[in-house]
């Protein structure tokens, strides 16, 4: 009697990690290790100084602290599991596991998309309209915008979940690849995928295009009030309260593009690799360096708070 394809599903995946880097796992156990420890500081510190500084008790403060959240859930969803992998050579991940891990991945790629939208908004406000700025973004209007890019976040990803956790994996259940990520589920997937490929193609209109479009036209704006300004010193000023966050928002779509935008056929998996460790260990790194080196408020209240620790 064939056995049906229910009797032979997957239960569980092979993650082989960095096969090729054995002899390297001590220097790269270690290097990750540091990134994340100096990751989950810093975005903690973010969050404790925003939470304790009254100085940094406005909107873009507080929509950082929501960014800081999210990388935190993004490198802690990949990185425990990855530095398990580098010093066992590979793990076996249940099929419930995975796709939860693939999830909470993508719920925390979708809050920066939409955290780094609202906070391009909120630099356009400060910048283009300042007059009207405090009577606009109010606590009220900030609270909502929070909760509805939390629901978003959730609610696409959601359904993406789903359409690949409905798919048949009765094949090879090895996945080359340090995290569960939709690219290699799609690979050792015995279903087809046409549909599943359809509804990341129409989510990615609500989560990258849209919000994309959104920033870059918020930048255009606010680069042309600023070249209206006379003074050089006060173009420099004006740019500088969203130098951070347009470092971020260039740091994180450079990332972001290069892995699902570029064509990924003919290239290795090594690369493959190379690239999504940009976007899940180094990404979350950058966001709190970029905004406690360039950002004068949050080294100010730093310096306060060392010094009323001395005290």
């Amino acid at each position: 009697m064939t056995p049906t394809a229910k009797e032979v599903n997957t239960t569980e995946f092979i993650i082989l990690g960095f096969q090729n880097l054995r002899t390297l796992q001590v220097l790269i156990f270690l290097l990750v290790l540091v990134i994340y420890c100096v990751t989950l500081c810093g975005n903690l510190l973010i969050i404790i100084l925003v939470a304790y500084s009254k100085s940094l008790h406005s909107p873009m403060y507080f929509f950082l602290t929501q960014l800081s959240m999210s990388d935190i859930m993004l490198t802690t969803d990949i990185v425990p599991n990855m530095l398990h992998i580098v010093l066992n050579g590979v793990t076996t991940m249940s099929f419930i596991g995975c796709i939860a891990q693939f999830f909470f991945f993508s719920f925390a790629e979708c809050l920066q998309c939409y955290l780094l939208t609202v906070m391009s908004y909120d630099r356009y406000l400060a910048i283009c309209k300042p007059f009207s700025y405090i009577s606009v973004m109010t606590s009220k209007l900030c609270l909502k915008l929070i909760i509805m890019t939390w629901i978003l976040s959730i609610v696409i990803p959601l359904f993406n979940t789903i359409s690949v956790g409905s798919l048949e994996f009765c094949g090879p259940n090895i996945i080359d690849h340090f995290f569960c990520d939709y690219s290699p589920l799609l690979k050792i997937s015995c279903s087809d995928t046409f549909i599943v490929e359809l509804d990341a193609m129409i989510s990615s209109y609500p989560v990258i295009v849209f919000p994309f479009t959104i920033i870059i036209i918020s930048y255009v704006l606010i680069i042309s009030i600023i070249l209206r300004i006379p003074s050089a010193s006060g173009r420099q000023k004006t740019f500088s309260t969203c130098s951070s966050h347009l470092t971020a928002v260039s740091s994180f779509y450079i990332t972001l593009i290069s892995m699902y935008v570029f064509p990924t056929r003919g290239q290795s998996t090594y690369f493959s690799k190379i690239r999504s460790l940009l976007y899940t260990v180094v990404t979350p790194l950058l966001n709190p360096i970029i905004y406690c080196l360039r950002n004068k408020d949050i080294k100010n209240a730093f310096k306060k708070a060392i010094s009323s620790l001395a005290e």
